[in-house]
């Protein structure tokens, strides 16, 4: 088994369509997604279509529930952007059965997803959509044994867009520390397996993962940055930060 995982594409097309071309050279067998396919950048018909097309599994992530429903927790640049993403979606090149078609994806996006022993959420085992796992929340013991109690083996989880290995004796391992390699044991681990669309570990490159049965390879992937934030400055209801932050991976 060799399968590709992906998260957070956050409607950046540029980013998107430069990782699945990256997947395709490692003759993977299938691709997850683990949510977040829209929300905050400027493409968010397209890169539905390219879940839709190019994912086995779809999970539902925070921003896809936004788009559904009304935003909760949402700052106001976030809530203005999701806003904005539903119009479009609604509104998409006026084509009824596109639009139906990507409503409907939405709409049956499961919260969870079970291949025993892993298990693939968009935040946490405990509450699949909203909850963040940082890294210094290794530090807060009580919180990860009460989320590792929930993995039999293995989480892979988005969300917070930063990439790493947390494991069960209370420790985060970055991608930098590992050579990009983690090579499964017997701990228990739950993986973050970073973000397409929109990067926050300092690194603007887009992040995904291939994991195989006895390891999880980390991959980073560069795309036209200015193309994409170029989009998002002509766009007035997404914040012009919304651009700055993905040329710096913050």
């Amino acid at each position: 088994m060799k399968r590709a995982i992906i998260s957070d594409i956050h409607g950046n097309l540029e980013a998107a369509q430069a990782v699945l071309a990256h997947i395709k050279e490692q003759k993977v067998d299938e691709i997850f997604c683990l949510g977040d396919t829209i929300g905050y950048g400027p493409n968010p018909c397209e890169c539905l279509d390219l879940v839709i097309e190019n994912c086995k599994v779809g999970l539902l992530g925070n921003h896809d529930q936004g788009a559904m429903f009304d935003p909760e927790g949402f700052n106001s640049g976030a809530e203005r952007a999701i806003f904005w993403t539903r119009d479009q979606l609604e509104k998409s090149t006026g084509d009824r059965a596109g639009i139906d078609r990507r409503w409907d994806f939405l709409g049956t996006l499961p919260r969870i997803h079970r291949d025993d022993p892993w298990l693939y959420v968009h935040g946490s085992p405990r509450n699949p959509v909203n909850e963040y796992v940082f890294p210094e929340d290794i530090y807060n013991q009580k919180k990860m044994e009460k989320l590792f109690a929930l993995v039999t083996k293995a989480c892979f989880q988005g969300h917070t867009h930063v990439p790493g290995v947390f494991l069960e004796s209370m420790e985060f391992v970055s991608p930098d520390q590992t050579d990009h390699v983690y090579n499964i044991g017997d701990e228990k681990f739950m993986v973050n397996v970073g973000s397409v669309g929109q990067p926050r570990d300092g690194d603007p490159r887009s992040c995904y993962i291939v994991q195989e049965d006895d390891k999880i390879s980390f991959h980073r992937v560069e795309y036209d940055i200015e193309k994409t934030s170029e989009k998002i400055y002509q766009t007035p209801d997404l914040d012009n930060f919304l651009g700055d932050r993905i040329k710096e991976g913050r």
